[in-house]
C-alpha cells in the first residue's frame, strides 16, 4: 500500500484546514423585527419600524445633563442613544387592529421598516381593519401613508378628536414652536388619504372602542395624546404611546420631559399617574421608544421605577 510522506501529509492537513476557515463576507441586517405574544385570546405582534439616533443631550428638559448622562450610565448606556420605534398589531379573531405605524419615509433611511416586518410576520397591509394612534407625531402616524396614499388602504384610521383638531387646525401651526412645524404638515399629509376615502374616523369621547380595546386619555405629550388598554379573559395590555422615550433617564427621573411635549406639567402628571396605575395593577406595557419589542412591565424597587423587559420565548404565541 502506497503511503504519504509524513511532511506532505502535514502539508495537505494544513492547506485543507486553512479552506475550511477561509474569511466569510459579514451579513448585516437583522431579523426582521416582530415577536408575538397571546393576551388571553388576542394576538399581539409588536413591529419594529427601526431606530435612530435619540438626542438626550438637546431634547430633555427638567433633568440636568450630567444627571442624564450618569442615568445612562447606571444602565450601561452614554451617547449617542438608539431609539426604537415600535408599533403594535392586535388580532382579535374577528379584527386586525393596529397601533401606531412607525415614522415611514419621515426620519430617513433608519427608520421606514414596519411594512416589511409586518409582511415577514405574516400580515399585508389590505388586511388591517383599523389603525389607533396614541398621536400625530411623525414616528407615530408617518407610516399610515405610502407615496401620498393611504398604507393601509382598507382601514378606517382613528385618534381623539382633541389630537386631530390640534394638529390638522392651521391656527395651531401658526402658534407652535417652529421647530414643530414640520409636524403639522406631516400631520395633514398622513391624515388626507383617510380623510378623502372615508375612512377617518376621530373619536371624541375616551373610552370603549372595540370589544376588548378601551381609550383613555393621556394629555401632555400632545394635546390629545391616547393610552389604548386591551384587555382579553384576565390578561391586560397597556400601550401607552410617548409615555416614556428613555427608560434609562424616566423611570428612576420620571419628571424628565422633552422639548417636544405640548405640556411639560401635563406630561409630568400623566406619566406619574400611569406609572402608578402600571405598578398597582401589573398591567404588561406596549411601549413605543422603549428597547424593541417594547413589552414588559415595570416594578417600584427601593423607591425607584424600573423597566422589567418580558422574558424571550421562541414557543410559538398560541402554544404558551
Amino acid at each position: 500500500m502506497f503511503a504519504f510522506p509524513r511532511r506532505l501529509l502535514a502539508a495537505l492537513l494544513l492547506a485543507c484546514a486553512s479552506l475550511a476557515q477561509a474569511a466569510a463576507p459579514m451579513a448585516t441586517a437583522q431579523a426582521p423585527g416582530y415577536y408575538r405574544i397571546m393576551l388571553g385570546d388576542f394576538q399581539i405582534t409588536a413591529l419594529s419600524d427601526g431606530t435612530h439616533p435619540f438626542p438626550v443631550d438637546t431634547v430633555m428638559t427638567n433633568i440636568t445633563q450630567p444627571q442624564a448622562i450618569q442615568d445612562l450610565a447606571d444602565v450601561d448606556l452614554k451617547l449617542p442613544v438608539q431609539g426604537s420605534i415600535n408599533a403594535f398589531l392586535i388580532n382579535t379573531g374577528s379584527k386586525l387592529i393596529l397601533v401606531d405605524a412607525g415614522a415611514g419615509a419621515l426620519y430617513g433611511p433608519c427608520c421606514g421598516k414596519l411594512m416589511a416586518h409586518l409582511r415577514a410576520a405574516g400580515y399585508q397591509p389590505e388586511q388591517v381593519d383599523e389603525v389607533l394612534l396614541t398621536h400625530l407625531h411623525k414616528d407615530h402616524a408617518g407610516g399610515i401613508m405610502q407615496n401620498n396614499a393611504a398604507a393601509f388602504p382598507n382601514a378606517v384610521l382613528r385618534l381623539s378628536q382633541a389630537e386631530a383638531d390640534y394638529w390638522l387646525t392651521p391656527a395651531n401651526k401658526a402658534k407652535a414652536p417652529e421647530f414643530l412645524s414640520t409636524f403639522f404638515d406631516a400631520a395633514q399629509a398622513a391624515v388626507a388619504p383617510y380623510q378623502a376615502a372615508g375612512r377617518y374616523q376621530p373619536y371624541k369621547d375616551f373610552g370603549p372602542l372595540e370589544p376588548g380595546i378601551e381609550a383613555l386619555p393621556a394629555p401632555g405629550h400632545t394635546p390629545g395624546h391616547a393610552a389604548y388598554l386591551v384587555q382579553s379573559k384576565s390578561q391586560q395590555l397597556l400601550i401607552w404611546g410617548d409615555i416614556v422615550h428613555v427608560a434609562g433617564i424616566q423611570f428612576p427621573h420620571p419628571s424628565a420631559t422633552l422639548k417636544y411635549d405640548s405640556s411639560e406639567p401635563d406630561a409630568q402628571g400623566t406619566r406619574a399617574r400611569l406609572l402608578e396605575l402600571v405598578t398597582g395593577k401589573q398591567l404588561m406595557i406596549g411601549a413605543a421608544h422603549i428597547a424593541f419589542p417594547g413589552l414588559g412591565h415595570v416594578r417600584l424597587h427601593k423607591g425607584e421605577y424600573e423597566w422589567l423587559p418580558l422574558n424571550y420565548d421562541e414557543t410559538p404565541a398560541n402554544q404558551r
